[in-house]
């Protein structure tokens, strides 16, 4: 997987990006929906294996997890603006699982879970994968991964950030 943090800046460039009015539950909730999916480890401490389709990296890595997540989440905190709580919410979830297929570990993500129990990698796994366990996390490992997540996750967002407000600096 990829860190908590790069999961979570990707949440918060889509918020920030697509929400002009920086609706502050949104950005909140689009960090949280990052996430979200790795709260599918605690299968382990119940005996779920990985390759099992609620297992790590399974159904809530999946794309309908992501449409249930944002539908669940519009009903009933987007009433103002549906489809912007909708999307950001719907695109942020669905990046965790986007990150995770392009890491150099695990055993793929259930995309298609409940359709179809294969897990997939992207042909480019350039994201080194994140140690589980804090102390794990401040290690040589941990700083490969911080450097990794920068090149691949972090400076695309800065780049991100940096257009949308050349484009529309008014609304930032």
């Amino acid at each position: 997987m990829a860190s908590v943090f790069g999961h979570s800046i990707v949440g918060y460039t889509l918020s920030k990006t697509i929400d002009h009015k920086n609706t502050k539950w949104l950005v909140i909730l689009a960090i949280f929906s990052t996430i979200l999916s790795d709260f599918d480890v605690i299968g382990f401490k119940f005996g779920i294996p990985y390759a099992h389709p609620l297992g790590h990296r399974g159904f809530t890595h999946s794309i309908l997890f992501a449409v249930v997540w944002a539908l669940f989440l519009m009903s009933i905190l987007g009433k103002q603006n549906k489809k912007l709580w909708f999307l950001v919410i719907f695109l942020s979830t669905l990046s965790h699982g986007i990150l995770d297929a392009m890491t150099t570990g695990g055993k793929g993500v259930g995309f298609l879970i409940p359709f179809n129990n294969d897990r997939f990698f992207f042909p480019f796994q350039v994201i080194k994968v994140s140690p589980l366990g804090f102390q794990k996390f401040f290690s040589e490992w941990g700083i490969q991964v911080i450097f990794s997540e920068f090149k691949y996750i972090m400076l695309p967002c800065f780049i991100i950030f940096g257009i949308r407000f050349l484009i529309q600096p008014n609304n930032s």
